[in-house]
């Protein structure tokens, strides 16, 4: 039995179940052609010993010194590519150099963060498989239209192309979660930048989600929407309408307006 213990203010959650850590690791499908992949979080190895089969280079990151020292002393193989720190803050290309997929079962309580992170980076990660909370792996994945459809929905599919592929009880845990997980995979898509600003994008998704339940006439105030769009019909509409496309629409009105003012 392993001695590292999950910690609840790590938000750590040891999956236990063999089977399912190794259809998560062939859940990578190599696309966009990295030759390194790095696990967020490992805990004592469950995931990182299926990737380790892979032809891949096989890199972990972890912020819990239990774990670490676990690794160290469990996987001789990976010595060199184990790495205590914490993701949120580490820049990767100081390892790498190059592309790297991501893979993982994140920690709930910063899975925003982490994705946060991943767009930071995303010209750099090509690929992510995790598994997180059910409900915000639904919210990823959700086409617009959807109550769950949300900030992350947008900003993640505009740069990736986005599978649900399936879900995990939480028996399977140690200790079970009270809800249930999902495991999703992220593919970068051909987008390198948005055809609008990208800042300006990022400013409109959020305004218009955290007044979800308002038009976008209302929510998007706190941006000050120029006057000349005032009876546009697409702000009689709510965020959870709008595609990605049509978010970049909006962000061009908008630019396109203030610049004629």
């Amino acid at each position: 039995m392993s001695n590292v213990r999950p910690k609840k203010h790590l938000g750590q959650h040891f999956l236990k179940d063999l089977s399912i850590a190794e259809r998560i690791a062939n859940g990578l499908t190599g696309h966009g052609n990295y030759r390194s992949v790095l696990e967020v979080g490992p805990g004592t190895g469950v995931l990182t010993q299926f990737l380790l089969k892979g032809e891949h280079n096989t890199w972990v990151i972890d912020i819990d010194k239990e774990s670490i020292a676990y690794l160290h002393e469990h996987f001789p193989e990976l010595q060199q590519h184990i790495i205590d720190g914490d993701f949120l803050k580490y820049n990767f290309l100081d390892h790498t150099g190059e592309p790297l997929a991501i893979i993982g079962n994140f920690p709930y309580n910063i899975s925003s963060q982490i994705f946060f992170r991943i767009l930071e980076m995303r010209n750099q990660v090509p690929e992510v498989v995790c598994m997180i909370q059910k409900e915000v792996a639904d919210r990823i994945a959700e086409p617009p239209g959807s109550r769950t459809y949300g900030i992350l929905s947008v900003l993640l599919q505009a740069y990736y192309d986005i599978e649900y592929l399936f879900t995990v009880k939480p028996g399977v845990f140690n200790p079970p979660p009270k809800v249930n997980s999902g495991v999703i995979r992220l593919k970068r898509n051909q987008t390198e930048r948005l055809n609008c600003d990208e800042d300006l994008f990022k400013r409109v998704v959020k305004a218009g989600f955290q007044m979800r339940r308002k038009t976008l006439r209302n929510a998007l105030k706190a941006i000050n929407l120029p006057a000349e769009l005032a009876n546009d019909p697409i702000l009689d509409l709510r965020a959870e309408a709008l595609s990605v496309n049509q978010f970049v629409d909006l962000t061009n009105k908008i630019t396109a307006c203030r610049q004629n003012e």
